[in-house]
């Protein structure tokens, strides 16, 4: 299915590409959080009479997230969790609880989708998470895992 990008999509396209995708990621992704319209020629057309306002607000979305990346790059976050005596979590810390987190320390909102752990956080330790602000912005934190109790 060919769409127009709306916006930059990591890995895909940039603002008014037409690409050429499967259905359900067009319609489930992509036209559904407004990132692509259908290729149909009247949008084609409208799409290059917006391109500027498009590349403006996601220059300005970039600069948002430049100004975040700052704000978090580097940060440690320190976590509780219960854990074995052979320090493995009940459980493991999500980027819901990641999220969290960050707003609580920094007063930032990131959606748990933007936050992706390098590896699953199921022990104690020190953990690196990605955090993607923009496609074109990262940052990175660290995630230290402590433990509240031991359970025999």
């Amino acid at each position: 299915m060919k769409v127009i990008l709306l916006e930059n999509v990591k890995k895909i396209g940039s603002i008014g590409e037409v690409i050429d995708v499967k259905r359900g990621f067009a319609r489930n992704f992509l036209i559904a959080n407004k990132k692509a319209l259908y290729a149909s020629k009247e949008n084609i057309l409208e799409v290059e009479k917006i391109k500027s306002d498009l590349s403006k607000k996601d220059n300005e979305k970039k600069k948002e997230a430049t100004i975040i990346s700052e704000k978090i790059n580097g940060n440690d976050y320190s976590v509780k969790k219960l854990s074995t005596e052979n320090n493995e979590l009940y459980g493991s810390v999500k980027p819901t609880e990641i999220s969290k987190l960050i707003k609580e320390e920094n007063n930032i909102d990131i959606k748990p989708s933007m936050i992706q752990p390098v590896s699953e956080i199921k022990s104690l330790g020190k953990f690196k998470v990605k955090v993607t602000l923009h496609s074109e912005v990262d940052a990175e934190i660290t995630i230290n895992v402590l433990s509240a109790d031991t359970i025999q």
